[in-house]
């Protein structure tokens, strides 16, 4: 549906408070990952979220600090990451992984697509992103590996912030490719690259 046309579909009541920045979040979000970081302004979002764009200014300066506001948001965007604690490094990993594969399907998931696709457009922007969303989840599956290999699980020197990074790399990879990616893709993922890489080794 063309903007302007979401525009006047939106709803006339004004929110407020809380309600009112999870409105503007949520229609930040669905905004930019239905167009680009380009094509984002106040005076499209604040309509999308029944309000006035002066509302918007009053809080954030620039659409850059409305994207990270929301997409930090615990409740529209990403929040804190927890790890799962099955117990088992292929649990955890699948576990992990499989709820990341959903929440690019989301809004808040979407949203991530032009900003990683148009970084070299917007480095700033992307580093702030880097350092506040995805850095945040490396340091949870760190955590992960470094239990699996308390367990006997993993060899040591899986720990490795490039370790880290090949799972959620390949579930993003597969997401911009086929825009879904299902639970049985997020266990071939796990079971023939991310175990096999992890697995005890013998010394050299």
């Amino acid at each position: 549906m063309p903007a302007s046309s979401r525009a006047a579909a939106a709803p006339v009541a004004r929110r407020r408070g809380a309600e009112l920045t999870r409105a503007i979040y949520q229609a930040t979000l669905e905004e930019l990952a239905r167009t680009s970081f380009e094509e984002l302004a106040f005076d499209k979002i604040a309509p999308l979220a029944g309000t006035g764009k002066s509302a918007l200014y009053r809080r954030w300066s620039t659409p850059e600090q409305l994207v990270l506001a929301a997409l930090t948001d615990p409740s529209t965007g990403f929040g804190e990451p927890t790890a799962p604690g099955t117990g088992s490094l292929r649990g955890d990993l699948t576990t992990l992984l499989g709820g990341f594969a959903r929440v690019l399907d989301e809004p808040r998931g979407r949203a991530l697509r032009p900003l990683l696709i148009q970084r070299a457009r917007h480095p700033e922007l992307f580093d702030e992103v880097r350092r506040r969303v995805i850095l945040p989840h490396q340091r949870l599956l760190l955590t992960i590996l470094q239990a699996a290999v308390d367990r006997g699980e993993a060899d040591p020197r899986c720990v490795t912030p490039l370790v880290a990074s090949v799972g959620p790399r390949l579930v993003i990879a597969d997401s911009l490719e086929h825009e879904t990616v299902g639970q049985a893709r997020v266990r071939s993922i796990v079971d023939e690259v991310l175990l096999p890489l992890t697995a005890p080794r013998l010394p050299r």
